[in-house]
């Protein structure tokens, strides 16, 4: 599939004296992650559909910080954040789009105070308005009448009121969507965020993603639908604790939609 995919570079970009209309931050998890690498190609496979000229930072982009902030290294995530807004800053990056809920929140909310004022979108935002604004178009295909209940990742929902952008896109697939019990405000952790996705687990009885798991799977869907590449795999391993991997699969919105356009 790889060799298909559009990616151009700001550096490209520049060379040739033009603007792309966005920049997609992939982020450390797209970057690296086995997993979540497949979200990365879905979602740049529905760029290309929609023909949407965007462009990457490449081995320009650095991790955003936020695992540093939220472990309580200040000085490591102001000097990681630094660095990427001096390099977004000398492109005149307007727009951006990532997704990743953290990189989200930390260049909307966190880079302002240091100098980065970027027009930040999640990337079900950003999908929405395609939609909306009639360069995608998507029937449900595979999906139409298949039950899938969403996952709220903290960062988009809590932390920044996004919850109707990616449920509208579960509907567009003509899908079942249904709700656990603990949703949109009073959604429930994946147990990840906080940088707790790279520390050992304190002591308790049990991991919250079993628990959150456990609420996904009272829905009794056939899939469950996330927004964020680290819930992608508290998820995922949830899913595995319970026995139930053949029976619920666990899917990132763009490769929802990337499914059932075929791309």
């Amino acid at each position: 599939m790889s060799e298909q995919l559009k990616v151009p570079t700001m550096a490209e970009y520049m060379a040739e004296g033009k603007h792309p209309e966005v920049l997609f931050w992939v982020g450390c998890a797209g970057s690296f992650d086995d997993r979540a690498k497949k979200i990365t190609k879905a979602f740049v496979r529905i760029l290309n559909k929609a023909n949407v000229e965007f462009a990457v930072l490449g081995t320009e982009e650095s991790c955003t910080g936020d695992p540093a902030k939220r472990s309580g290294n200040e000085f490591l995530f102001q000097m990681q954040a630094v660095t990427n807004i001096e390099v977004m800053n000398a492109y005149e990056i307007k727009k951006i789009v990532t997704a990743c809920p953290h990189c989200f929140n930390t260049i909307k909310n966190e880079y302002p105070g240091l100098g980065g004022n970027y027009e930040v979108v999640h990337h079900t935002q950003f999908l929405k308005g395609l939609l909306d604004d009639g360069r995608l178009t998507i029937e449900g295909g595979q999906f139409k009448g298949k039950r899938i209940t969403f996952h709220d990742p903290c960062y988009l929902g809590r932390a920044n009121n996004v919850y109707e952008a990616p449920r509208e896109l579960i509907r567009k697939l003509d899908a079942e969507l249904v709700e656990m019990k603990s949703c949109k405000s009073r959604g429930l952790c994946c147990g990840a965020g906080g940088a707790q996705m790279f520390k050992d687990a304190e002591k308790g009885d049990k991991e919250i993603n079993i628990e959150r798991t456990e609420q996904a799977l009272e829905t009794k869907p056939e899939i469950i639908a996330a927004g964020c590449p680290f819930c992608n795999t508290m998820m995922t391993d949830g899913v595995k604790g319970k026995d139930k991997e053949g029976d619920v699969e666990v899917m990132d919105i763009a490769e929802l939609i990337a499914n059932a356009q075929d791309l």
